[in-house]
């Protein structure tokens, strides 16, 4: 596999503020992932990050555990040379954020706490192109078993309507429509449950269909401007119209499934795609297609004010990905949990440059 053309040589000192980040918080998330691909390695992404480059900076990640700041850059750059990307259409990357809500909920439904949210259904499967049965979508990547084969899953409209009623999926109850609905966005949630626990919910299966967002509908519909679309300013809309809330909702047909995973670490969100828990300000979402996992990125989006008043400019480790993250230089950086997170993340939505940092192994003259 030969690394794509995307991908232009830089040197260290080529990064805006490199020398000015806390590359030990970056080291600590990259340090999961090394211990976690001793059971499960990534799959390489298409641009020719080969994960098993990787290996000699796992196995030191392992073993060692610096204590400073500097000895975490040295890690780096010892290891890894900077690589820029070129974004789709030659012009900037974007980056926007995500987060982990953190919720009311109730075991059993009551009046108040009447909202689901579900677990995968028994008749929910896998669709890839060894059982997809012709005519059926090519995006679908999960369907509804049947007698006659795979056809496609009930979309959210259907599901809310009552089309799993008595499965007994629910494993949780929430008062508020819309704040499902953003646990859906985010794929996890903490629930604060009424009997004093704190419990969390992850992303299990989804409905299949395509995601479409309630910015981009508002916006279409000419409700919010296009550049006034935030999280903040859809909630603002919802609860402002509730008589349009399922008008809206039901236009996304995806619909996601969950399933209940401990808080065992408060200080860290949840476990995502690439398996290990995702570190607040260091763990990014990529195209899982195209980049490798456990790949460091260093983001440079000086617009981007929102994480600490500074221009970012920082470290970060993928480990996460999204149905709505795709290209090369395209990332959702994980803000946190819990609300003060969610009024970060809903207001990202920036230009930024996107420097890979590649295993010296696969650059040319790297070793020099």
């Amino acid at each position: 596999m030969s690394l794509s053309t995307l991908f232009s040589e830089r040197s260290f000192e080529d990064l805006p503020c490199w020398r000015d980040d806390d590359h030990l918080a970056a080291f600590t998330a990259f340090r999961r992932s090394a211990f976690h691909i001793l059971a499960k390695p990534y799959r390489s992404g298409a641009l020719g990050v080969d994960f098993s480059a990787f290996s000699e900076a796992y196995d030191e990640a392992r073993t060692i555990s610096p204590p400073n700041r500097l000895q975490a850059r040295a890690f780096f750059e010892r290891y890894f040379v900077p690589a820029t990307i070129t974004a789709e259409g030659g012009g900037p990357g974007l980056v926007t954020g995500f987060y982990e809500p953190q919720v009311e909920a109730s075991a059993v439904r009551t009046k108040h706490f009447s909202v689901p949210l579900l677990a995968r259904p028994a008749d929910l499967v896998d669709i890839d192109d060894a059982n997809r049965p012709g005519g059926l979508d090519p995006y679908l990547a999960f369907g509804r078993e049947t007698p006659n084969g795979p056809i496609e899953y009930f979309d959210r409209g259907e599901i809310e309507r009552g089309a799993v009623a008595g499965q007994r999926l629910e494993i949780a109850w929430l008062a508020d429509k819309v704040d499902a609905f953003f646990v859906h966005v985010q794929g996890a949630a903490r629930l604060e449950m009424t009997d004093g626990r704190l419990c969390r919910v992850t992303y299990a299966a989804k409905s299949g269909q395509r995601f479409t967002g309630p910015g981009k509908i508002l916006s279409e519909i000419g409700e919010i401007p296009l550049q006034e679309v935030t999280m903040q300013s859809i909630r603002a809309w919802f609860k402002a119209h509730p008589d349009r809330v399922d008008e809206i909702l039901w236009r996304n047909r995806s619909y996601i499934f969950f399933c209940e995973a401990a808080v065992e670490d408060v200080s860290l969100g949840p476990i995502a795609a690439a398996k290990v828990p995702l570190t607040p300000g260091r763990s990014v979402a990529v195209d899982r297609l195209l980049h490798t996992f456990g790949t460091p990125f260093y983001i440079d989006a000086p617009s981007l004010l929102a994480f600490d008043g500074k221009p970012f400019r920082r470290l970060m480790i993928a480990q996460d990905t999204g149905s709505a993250i795709t290209g090369p230089a395209r990332g959702d950086l994980f803000a946190g949990s819990g609300d003060a997170a969610g009024e970060i993340a809903g207001v990202v939505r920036n230009a930024a440059d996107f420097h890979a940092l590649i295993p010296r192994a696969l650059v040319s003259g790297a070793n020099r």
